[in-house]
């Protein structure tokens, strides 16, 4: 992230704008994804690489944005999930033949299977600092927790809240895609500060996880941005071949 130059309104009210126009995606995304998920997806695709392109917020180098075409994987439907979060506080292991809190989300109008989710766990949230692209960190508060149930298996991740900026729910990740198909340093599930948010249902303790959605840091497009990193228990030991790629 980077803050807009003083003296000069114009760089801020380009800025105000650029994060209007991605409210305005993700909201459209949430009406859209739970009876055209296909539509919605699309959308989202075709919306950022635009503004990518054309926008003068956008976290392209100036030079290279009317070449940039936006790549992604294809579409996985396993990989779209409604969890619930889970506080940290202590608590007797899952026992082994039990349900993971979590499970796919529905495609469309015909999709009727059920969802399974319990409610937010009680737990102090935890401060801590995340890692920053351009060096230092940044402070967060760690709220819980998420399952996964994976096709490869279970795997956890940690949500954040971010302590300072405009705050909102962070989760990061790095996969075994990193470095050769995906950016180096991971990418983004949730970053509800900027507006990146798929939705949940607070009255059930839950947080839809869209990895076809996951997105690069602006840090990948140009080290002049400056960008939270995923902790180590948010590096995945599988590879998330959905969202978007870099090669």
């Amino acid at each position: 992230m980077t803050e807009p130059a003083a003296g000069d309104p114009t760089e801020t009210l380009q800025l105000a704008d650029w994060r209007r126009r991605v409210a305005d995606l993700y909201a459209e995304v949430r009406r859209l994804a739970p009876t055209d998920y296909e539509r919605a997806l699309e959308l989202w695709r075709s919306t950022r690489e635009r503004l990518f392109r054309e926008h003068l917020q956008s976290p392209i180098p100036a030079g290279k944005r009317n070449d940039f075409t936006a790549r992604h994987y294809p579409l996985d439907p396993e990989m779209r999930f409604e969890v619930t979060v889970e506080g940290d506080s202590p608590a007797e292991p899952r026992p082994a033949d039990s349900a993971i809190a979590a499970t796919r989300l529905n495609f469309g109008a015909k999709d009727d299977a059920a969802t399974r989710s319990g409610r937010l766990a009680r737990a102090t949230p935890i401060a801590m600092d995340l890692p920053v692209s351009a060096g230092g960190t940044m402070a967060m508060r760690k709220i819980g927790g998420v399952e996964i149930p994976f096709p490869a298996g279970a795997r956890r991740l940690g949500v954040f809240w971010m302590s300072g900026y405009a705050g909102g729910l962070f989760v990061p990740f790095r996969d075994a895609t990193n470095g050769s198909e995906t950016y180096g340093a991971g990418r983004y599930l949730l970053d509800t500060a900027k507006s990146a948010d798929l939705g949940g249902d607070p009255t059930r303790g839950t947080l839809i996880l869209d990895f076809n959605f996951a997105f690069h840091p602006s840090c990948a497009f140009d080290p002049k941005w400056a960008c939270p990193l995923a902790p180590p228990e948010n590096r995945l030991d599988i590879p998330i071949q959905a969202g978007e790629r870099l090669a």
